[in-house]
């Protein structure tokens, strides 16, 4: 068995079809892609996920199929925001694909209809983005089928490739498989599913878990995988503040969830068990009383805050600590800035971490990244994402999956088979 079959039935997608599987030739393709990219005055401003997609695209055209595009933009919650409507990519899409892309209004109705049956082998329609649609998002189940239902119509066949989508059970997601079976996945789906699942079942000893942001909720299942099945897992950000707390220290002016420190304390406790992964929390820290580039900044040991201080980004012991583990790590996992990246002043751990990973890949660990933080820091301070041997577009799905949480719209494509 292949390594990426041997991933899918270990993480119970063996039933997943992929995109190489179908017979696409002189059918209609409904695609459903993550193009929710950066958009001002009117143009893209970066292009990384739309070229994820691009093998998938262009493997439709060149089986001789049509091609129809759906995905979203931000968040409009239900009614057309002209800022975020898809249009800008046509010339992007057309630039990529070297062919004419024509342009939906709107993701159904009357002329979507007309335009996606007038498509021919080789041609290209854009829908407009998909969450104008309050259908897409409704809490409403008949909402969402009614919206899928519409969407399958459209097409012959249906093509999953929005990795970073698939935590969702949105129409686009969930419904449309139901209405349009016999579909599959895309390549990056595809690579996605393969590079994610070795952080799960083909571990390289040991394994090490570097998790930040916020929520510390959302991020439980994901630290409760690594603290079964993994060695060390590195915190930082509001989810390292949380812990202090939990701790019994005082965080000061630091942003930290108040609410969870009690689930804070079980994950330590659980965390000393002699069969559990270690969780690694700041010994110090680097703290202002402002959030400025201008900030007079101290780094001082935990127990030394107080005040109207603030944590902005781990200390230096604890990164020196932080990267003494990665240098000893076979597989490391890393979703999160250790701090307040956006200010220069406050990036210098992130940097020292990225600086770590890279050199890990370097002497053969496997080195996976993700989330839209971490990537948004790699394109601010130009570090560059080839230095690692994986690089995941997504977040949360990122998350569920190595958390081993079923994926609802891979499991609507399982279930269609």
């Amino acid at each position: 068995m292949d390594l990426l079959s041997n991933i899918l039935y270990r993480v119970g997608t063996m039933s997943l079809r992929t995109i190489d599987q179908l017979d696409l030739k002189g059918k209609r393709v409904l695609l459903r892609a993550g193009f929710d990219v950066p958009i001002e005055d009117g143009e893209v401003r970066d292009t990384a996920r739309i070229e994820a997609v691009l093998p998938t695209m262009k493997y439709i055209l060149e089986e001789g199929a049509a091609l129809i595009i759906m995905a979203h933009q931000g968040r409009p919650k239900g009614t057309v925001v002209d800022a975020m409507s898809q249009k800008p990519l046509v010339p992007v899409l057309e630039k990529l694909l070297g062919v004419s892309v024509q342009f939906a209004g709107a993701c159904r109705g009357k002329e979507t209809v007309t335009a996606s049956a007038a498509l021919k082998p080789g041609e290209v329609l854009l829908l407009e983005n998909l969450r104008f649609d309050p259908g897409e998002k409704s809490k409403e189940v008949s909402e969402r089928d009614a919206l899928g239902k519409e969407l399958a119509a459209l097409a012959d066949i249906y093509v999953n490739d929005a990795f970073t989508n698939c935590h969702r059970d949105h129409a686009s997601m969930t419904s449309v498989p139901r209405y349009l079976p016999g579909g599959g996945i895309g390549f990056h789906v595809q690579k996605e599913v393969e590079h994610l699942g070795r952080a799960v079942e083909d571990q390289k000893r040991p394994v090490c878990l570097i998790i930040s942001g916020s929520k510390i909720e959302t991020k439980v299942p994901v630290i409760e995988q690594f603290l079964s099945n993994g060695d060390d897992i590195l915190v930082g950000g509001c989810i390292a503040n949380t812990l202090i707390a939990a701790r019994g220290f005082d965080v000061a002016k630091s942003r930290y969830e108040e609410e969870f420190v009690e689930l804070a304390q079980n994950l330590m406790l659980e965390s000393e068990k002699e069969d559990k992964a270690m969780i690694h929390i700041p010994r110090d820290a680097v703290v202002a009383t402002e959030a400025s580039e201008e900030a007079e900044k101290l780094d001082l040991p935990v127990e030394d805050i107080g005040g109207d201080m603030a944590i902005f980004d781990i200390g230096k012991v604890t990164i020196e600590r932080y990267i003494h583990t990665i240098e000893q790590s076979g597989t490391i996992v890393w979703v999160g800035p250790m701090g307040m990246y956006e200010l220069n002043r406050f990036s210098h751990a992130t940097k020292r971490i990225a600086e770590a990973l890279k050199k890990a890949t370097e002497r053969g660990a496997v080195t996976i990244v993700g989330g839209g933080d971490t990537l948004g820091f790699h394109e601010i301070y130009d570090y560059p994402l080839d230095s690692y041997t994986f690089v995941s577009t997504a977040g949360g799905a990122m998350l569920d999956f190595i958390s081993g949480k079923p994926l609802p719209a891979l499991e609507a494509l399982k279930e269609d088979t």
